[in-house]
């Protein structure tokens, strides 16, 4: 499994930044500036701040977490069990997609310098969030834009939709889990525009990945 999840690891790398992807990463750009000058991101910060929303939606971060590391390994380890090569194929797949999104957008990060919210606004509270620190490993990769939750959850779950296109309640299952990783970590520990672009990027990555595998499992298939 490791072996074979390495494998595919560079050439997807450089797939996200051909130049045919490239518009999806000039439209998450794009799209944080605006929320950004436009003061949409602290509006945002004010209004969703407060007790009972943030103790629903912390456990966010613990799942946007634990989850991209298990899902992979009991998917594949069922289907060794069950004798399933195409679903250990999916779970090597998602692997990938989940190590991609993390990888990209902490590079992002420690190019980008985000600084993070308060997990609470307080009355003296100063608007932040347009404070970036440009340059390299200014504030690490911990926190920051894009948010690496919302880019590894979206990155598996398209993923994993686009390899299974008829599986309806799969489909509904991965999408609010995604949606729920994303809103959630965007009203605890990120910006709202740190969740957009890292639901733009995770998406991004979700599909390239699968693409990929489905490609090379079509040329392997017209070889044998």
């Amino acid at each position: 499994m490791i072996r074979a999840f390495l494998h595919g690891l560079p050439m997807g790398f450089a797939r996200i930044f051909a130049p045919r992807y490239l518009v999806w990463h000039v439209v998450m750009i794009i799209l944080t500036y605006l929320c950004v000058v436009s003061g949409f991101d602290w509006y945002y910060f004010t209004q969703t701040r407060f007790d009972n929303l943030f103790a629903l939606t912390l456990p966010a971060a613990l799942m946007g977490f634990f989850v991209p590391i298990a899902l992979p390994v009991v998917m594949y380890y069922f289907g060794e069990w069950r004798g399933n090569t195409r679903l250990k194929r999916v779970a090597i797949v998602v692997a990938q997609a989940e190590a991609l999104a993390w990888g990209i957008s902490s590079l992002y990060k420690s190019l980008t310098g985000r600084i993070e919210p308060e997990f609470l606004p307080g009355p003296t509270m100063q608007d932040i969030s347009r404070w970036f620190d440009f340059g390299f490993w200014e504030r690490g990769i911990f926190g920051g834009w894009p948010s690496s939750h919302t880019a590894v959850a979206f990155a598996g779950m398209v993923a994993l939709i686009w390899l299974y296109p008829k599986n309806k309640p799969l489909a509904l299952l991965a999408g609010a889990y995604a949606l729920y990783i994303g809103l959630g970590v965007s009203v605890s520990v990120h910006w709202f525009s740190d969740f957009l672009a890292g639901a733009i990027l995770g998406t991004l990555i979700g599909v390239v990945t699968a693409r990929g595998h489905a490609t090379t499992a079509r040329l392997r298939a017209v070889v044998q």
